[in-house]
């Protein structure tokens, strides 16, 4: 017969969400400086196809 699992306690619990926020919070920061050195165009590491297709037609 199935026995349930011990049941976590609210310190871990509590940890485990505050490094989940913490994670999505850092992810977040990093697309937003992506995104802003993107559009200012100071990106050396990341390539819009955008401004390669506007350098060929010139």
């Amino acid at each position: 017969m199935a026995v349930p699992k011990k049941r976590t306690s609210k310190s871990k619990k509590n940890m485990r969400k505050a490094n989940w926020k913490n994670q999505a919070k850092l992810a977040a920061k990093k697309a937003l400086s992506l995104g802003k050195s993107v559009e200012t165009q100071r990106s050396h590491s990341f390539v819009h196809p955008r401004y390669e297709e506007e350098e060929e037609e010139d």
